[in-house]
């Protein structure tokens, strides 16, 4: 026994497309992003891009990402299915002020970009001394003898 998933408009739509020459542009980049250590990590899915159809630009605290996929079929070929999301697609990220958009890396592997940003200086955190009222006469009563010489 086999299940199918039932789509009545699934061939109408695909028949529009190629009537109307649509494309099949994706909406957007399936993104996961997570804090690993002082650094915050941004994983894009771009299967089937060329790596050097990828770019991203960081501008302030705005990360854009874009990419094209072009077919692989050539002008004589016969298009039987055209099933593949194909164009130009990009998408932006807003940074928060705890970032250093400075020292932004990014790598693509396996048609994943991967986006690392660590997180800025004035944002990790620090431990704070904390001072207490005898330290502070301790220190003041150690300050004011002048050492005595013979």
């Amino acid at each position: 026994m086999t299940l199918m998933r039932f789509d009545p408009f699934r061939d109408l739509d695909r028949l529009a497309e190629q009537a109307f020459g649509g494309s099949r542009v994706p909406h957007a980049m399936p993104m996961e992003a997570f804090r690993h250590g002082d650094e915050f990590v941004i994983a894009l899915d771009l299967p089937g891009v060329d790596p050097a159809e990828v770019g991203v630009t960081v501008e302030r605290n705005v990360i854009t990402v874009r990419a094209s996929r072009r077919p692989l079929r050539g002008d004589g070929d016969d298009l039987v299915v055209d099933e593949r999301p194909r164009g130009e697609f990009s998408r932006q990220l807003f940074l928060g002020d705890n970032l250093d958009s400075g020292a932004l890396s990014a790598d693509f592997d396996r048609g994943v970009l991967t986006i690392t940003i660590p997180v800025a200086e004035a944002s990790k955190p620090r431990k704070v001394e904390i001072g207490t009222q005898t330290e502070q006469n301790r220190r003041i009563e150690t300050g004011s003898r002048e050492p005595t010489h013979a």
